[in-house]
């Protein structure tokens, strides 16, 4: 019986992944966050995988997760979704991320897609990406201040009023 997508990554990475699950197909892992690369590459690279198109990169906040009655370790979590065209195969990846050091590896050398993906996360979440080429607001203006989808973002902050650049 061939191997699933998920069962390849835990055969290669099973001390990175910390937790794995599937259902009806949609396969998942939660990898380490020092990991993130070198599982993103052997998705990509492995022929019998061959991973070739990042189809979304989001965050999830964490902060007041099922009315804080359950406590996680991390705030934040990146959330990668990729798919295999010449396979037809999904995979999710989860990367727990700390708020005190909200950053992971920026995956815009395997995919050219992740560039504005992770700009994004970066302008609605705060979490940087290491290496990546250009981390800067994409959806919000410069000037705005904080980043609108945590959690603990007040809805009602007033910003700074810019004028016209001409």
């Amino acid at each position: 019986m061939l191997m699933t997508p998920l069962q390849k990554l835990q055969e290669q990475f099973s001390s990175q992944i910390t937790e794995t699950h599937a259902f009806r197909g949609d396969e998942t892992a939660v990898i380490r966050p020092e990991a993130l690369k070198a599982v993103a590459q052997f998705l990509k690279e492995t022929p019998e995988l061959d991973f070739n198109f990042l189809m979304d990169l989001s965050a999830v906040d964490y902060l007041f997760f099922a009315g804080g009655r359950i406590q996680k370790p991390f705030r934040f979590e990146v959330v990668y979704h990729f798919y295999s065209l010449k396979h037809n195969y999904r995979i999710r990846i989860k990367v727990p991320v700390d708020e005190k050091q909200a950053e992971v590896d920026s995956l815009c050398d395997l995919w050219a897609s992740a560039n504005w993906y992770e700009r994004e996360v970066w302008d609605m979440f705060g979490i940087k990406f290491k290496g990546h080429p250009n981390l800067k607001r994409i959806l919000m203006y410069e000037e705005f201040q904080g980043h609108p989808l945590r959690k603990d973002y007040p809805y009602n902050k007033r910003q700074p009023l810019i004028g016209p650049t001409y």
